[in-house]
């Protein structure tokens, strides 16, 4: 009745199977949580800053709403409607790594909402390293963190000539100097649109 190799199986449910993955991936990121954050991506979950001291009321950029806005979007959760560019535009990485952190991925999901939306939208991902280790291997892992974050928003349906990778290394740090502080800072790609 049916033929007895796997390849029969594999083309009748891939279309199920990548719609159950999908479905499954909105799903988990639904269910998380946002602990809010600064306008820069920084989330300070338990009332900290990153170097230690206290967060407080100093959070910039953080509105009743949250990390995307003053909270003024149709859903009344604190999330921008998909008519506005996001006000988060750069997420941060570990040192050494191109893995998006989960409490960045609501704000690369915001961005994902706003490019289906809005079609003829373009944005520029500039990936960007610490000074630490050579120009070279510093321009690839920049270039590795912004094609991490190309990959999030191609899972999330977004036209792949929507989006444009560039890499600067160590090339354009956002704060200077040679201590983690600085260098937490640098390890970043921006969304430029």
């Amino acid at each position: 009745m049916f033929p007895s190799t796997p390849t029969f199986l594999s083309r009748r449910y891939a279309p199920l199977v990548r719609t159950f993955a999908v479905a499954l991936s909105l799903a988990v990121m639904a269910g998380c949580s946002s602990t809010g954050g600064t306008q820069t991506g920084e989330s300070y979950g338990d009332g900290t800053r990153g170097d230690g001291t206290a967060g407080g009321a100093s959070t910039a950029g953080t509105g009743s709403g949250g990390q995307y806005g003053s909270g003024t979007g149709t859903s009344g959760t604190g999330q921008q409607a998909d008519s506005r560019i996001p006000e988060v535009r750069t997420i941060y990485f570990d040192f050494d790594r191109d893995t998006i952190k989960d409490e960045y991925e609501s704000v690369v999901m915001a961005h994902a909402r706003y490019l289906r939306a809005n079609g003829n939208a373009n944005v520029v991902l500039k990936g960007h390293t610490d000074e630490r280790g050579t120009r070279e291997y510093n321009l690839a892992l920049g270039e590795r963190r912004a094609n991490a974050v190309k990959r999030f928003l191609r899972v999330q349906d977004v036209s792949s000539s929507q989006i444009s990778v560039v890499s600067y290394g160590e090339e354009r740090p956002a704060t200077r100097g040679s201590n983690e502080s600085a260098y937490s800072e640098n390890r970043r790609v921006e969304f430029s649109y």
